[in-house]
């Protein structure tokens, strides 16, 4: 398959799905620009081979028409800065006036098209305008893992009009190459860390993850439907209360193969949902009535401490509580120092989702992983054992 380091993109114009869905202030300037950056190796690799990168993405959630606060030349001033060369920008994304632009890019150019999601078609996967895109570029470059998983007209029909002429960027190329280490080779003992309110969000990733991990953390709301499933008291802690059998089947899954399934054994407990609440430490399973578990206990940190510094390959997925208030942040931020702590004697760390890699930024630990994915929901569909289509469209020829 070709790839973008081994493609000649002399004199062509490399139409590129990037995400540059960041977040604006009031001013309409970037607020974080991770996402930029992620995507200027692969810009940077096309220009230096001698191509002319088109580039498309989507910015929020439009109403499916053009809407001030969603355009994309809000992204122009910080992208040129970053590249240090002017970007130009094309006021749509379909066109007579957007593919003159792109004919008459020269060598090192780089055009930005307005906000794919401006049009309705992009959501529904339409082909024709999928068309219309592709009549943008001679080769197709997908470098948004964050959109792999859903079937849009820029992210996976589009690559139907280059049979031969379509690759990976290196951002995506750089997820699954992670991915798959946790996925596919992991170097035992492998403990995947896995938080959040619901069971149902994690179900199929938690399956998947059974035929895979030594050790399964639990954490987050979801423990108290594990926890009233196996007959304890959880006072007005989050419940699933139609999600009960599905823990207990869980567990017992967990047991025919051979994973160690570790539950919280203490908790923060507290009188209502907020910071200002009073609070107290029981255990896990004896939440009194009134009260609700919001943090993980001082016994489960330690606990699951000596579970992750034994591990040579980690997944983390969740925050184990309430992590935005300060009364509720000691567990996330106890199970992260053990992630990086681990990651820093050799094992191979990977963190994902939005709330983990919240949580990393927080405790300025965000390097201090082997690596952080970008993608969401597509790195969940991922894990979950899933075909991505804007993977299989590229991988697979038309």
């Amino acid at each position: 398959m070709k790839n973008i380091d081994n493609y000649d993109f002399t004199g062509k114009r490399a139409l590129v799905r990037v995400d540059f869905n960041v977040p604006l202030n009031e001013k309409m300037e970037v607020t974080d620009d991770t996402r930029i950056r992620a995507a200027l190796p692969t810009i940077e690799k096309i220009i230096a081979g001698g191509g002319m990168p088109v580039l498309m993405s989507h910015l929020g959630r439009p109403k499916d028409a053009y809407e001030e606060k969603f355009s994309l030349k809000h992204v122009v001033p910080r992208l040129s800065l970053l590249l240090n060369r002017t970007v130009k920008f094309a006021p749509d994304c379909i066109g007579a006036e957007t593919v003159s632009l792109s004919k008459t890019l020269q060598t090192g150019d780089i055009l930005l098209l307005e906000n794919l999601r401006f049009h309705a078609e992009e959501k529904k996967g339409d082909e024709k305008f999928a068309g219309m895109l592709a009549e943008l570029g001679d080769v197709y470059v997908n470098d948004a893992f964050g959109t792999a998983h859903r079937a849009h007209a820029s992210t996976t029909i589009v690559a139907k009009f280059f049979p031969e002429e379509k690759m990976f960027g290196y951002l995506i190329e750089k997820e699954l190459r992670n991915l798959d280490k946790v996925l596919v080779r992991p170097e035992k003992p492998f403990v995947a860390i896995m938080g959040g309110a619901k069971v149902s969000d994690k179900i199929l990733i938690i399956e998947n993850l059974l035929n895979r991990v030594d050790h399964l953390i639990i954490g987050g709301g979801m423990v108290y439907t594990f926890i009233k499933a196996r007959g304890g008291k959880i006072g007005n802690s989050l419940v699933e209360e139609d999600k009960l059998d599905l823990a207990t089947s869980l567990v017992r899954k967990a047991e025919e193969k051979g994973v160690t399934l570790h539950l919280p054994v203490d908790n923060i407990v507290a009188d209502r949902f907020s910071n200002d609440a009073d609070t107290k430490v029981c255990p896990a399973d004896e939440v009194p009535d009134g009260w609700m578990g919001l943090d993980i206990g001082s016994e489960t940190i330690n606990r699951l401490k000596r579970v992750i510094l034994g591990a040579k390959t980690l997944l983390w997925n969740g925050p184990m509580g309430v992590f935005e208030m300060e009364k509720f942040q000691n567990g996330t931020r106890e199970i992260a120092l053990a992630v990086a702590e681990a990651t820093s004697k050799g094992a191979f760390s990977l963190v994902g989702g939005g709330d983990s890699v919240a949580a990393l930024n927080k405790y300025n630990l965000k390097d201090q992983v082997s690596f952080v994915s970008t993608g969401g929901g597509a790195m969940l569909e991922y894990m979950e054992g899933k075909e991505l289509p804007g993977i299989k469209a590229i991988r697979r020829s038309s």
